[in-house]
């Protein structure tokens, strides 16, 4: 999976991105709702006087997570400091990063649903109080400690919000769903990028490569990296349609957005399983990747896009994913 062009999931190469993300909020494109509703709760904190509520936003990855918290950054004029749950592993890494908060300053914290639990617990009195108990001391001579904390904005990204525990889940303030993009909203992104990367597209070419974006802003600008070195190299250093077509060919991106890692899942589920129901540990097995791959990566889109359905027996294959395989739904001549 770690070659996968089209997995929504942050690479190496989109780094990139930092130079493409859009610093406030009228230049952020989509999650119309969202941004309507962040620009009421930020102009009320900055008349108050105060920080953010803490604020939780969650969905698929590639949506914008870690680009609304920018945002927020920018817009409430104070500095950001990340971490990601998986790097705090100790209370001690915690407290390094608290204790380097200015006030109204906002700590993003990606994938928070991995933060153990005995993290969590010194989070709440940060989240709710802005104070930290710390034990320092070996067994038998250990004493807590209270530190107080400069008022704070904490941003929490996950892709899976029902791993979240309750108590954590309860005291943010401001919970927003990511939802997936129009290819209008793609195809405007797309423009966007191209501008800033000084690389003209025409708007049918910049349209084609939405529609094959998996409805992920990431992906988006992903495949207009890849045309954009075709048309440098092999084309006249100039995106039209024509050289977005044959590029999206050789990289084996279909007009759907599947490419090879989909179809070998559709193919097993329709031809090994008779179309499902059928469990995706056993589909995992038969197409060689992790359960957690296929659940956060692979599926979340052909669900969206209804290549299949998932039922309380397992995974069912569509009539349209049948159709897009040119395979004969045997059951549906019955």
């Amino acid at each position: 999976m770690d070659d996968r062009l089209i997995d929504s999931n942050l690479k190496e190469e989109d780094i990139f991105e930092k130079n493409i993300r859009p610093q406030m909020l009228s230049e952020y494109v989509g999650q119309q709702q969202i941004k309507e509703n962040l620009a009421v709760f930020i102009e009320a904190a900055k008349i108050r006087n105060e920080p953010l509520d803490h604020v939780l936003l969650y969905g698929p990855p590639g949506l914008g997570k870690t680009t609304l918290a920018h945002i927020i950054a920018n817009e409430m004029g104070t500095n950001i400091k990340t971490a990601s749950g998986p790097s705090i592993e100790k209370s001690g890494d915690l407290a390094a990063i608290l204790s380097t908060l200015e006030p109204g300053d906002v700590l993003f914290i990606d994938e928070i649903h991995r933060i153990p639990s005995y993290i969590e617990e010194i989070l709440y009195p940060a989240m709710e109080d802005f104070e930290m108990d710390i034990v320092i001391g070996a067994e038998g001579k250990s004493k807590s400690i209270k530190i107080d904390l400069p008022p704070f904005t904490l941003v929490g990204a996950t892709t899976r919000a029902g791993d979240l525990s309750s108590p954590l889940r309860d005291r943010f303030g401001i919970v927003n769903k990511l939802e997936f993009y129009s290819d209008e909203e793609l195809c405007d992104i797309v423009k966007r990028t191209s501008d800033v990367l000084s690389m003209h597209i025409d708007d049918d070419a910049a349209m084609e490569l939405a529609r094959r974006s998996r409805k992920t802003p990431r992906i988006a600008n992903r495949l207009f990296k890849r045309v954009r070195d075709f048309a440098l190299v092999e084309g006249d250093g100039y995106i039209n349609l024509d050289i977005t077509l044959k590029s999206l060919d050789r990289l084996k991106v279909d007009k759907y957005g599947l490419d090879n890692i989909d179809i070998d899942y559709l193919n097993a589920l329709i031809t090994k399983f008779n179309g499902g129901p059928v469990g995706i540990e056993t589909i995992a097995t038969a197409i060689g990747e992790e359960v957690t791959t296929i659940e956060d990566v692979v599926e979340p889109f052909l669900l969206q896009e209804g290549f299949i359905k998932r039922t309380a027996r397992g995974r069912v294959a569509t009539e349209k994913a049948y159709k897009h395989l040119k395979i004969v739904n045997q059951a549906s001549l019955f």
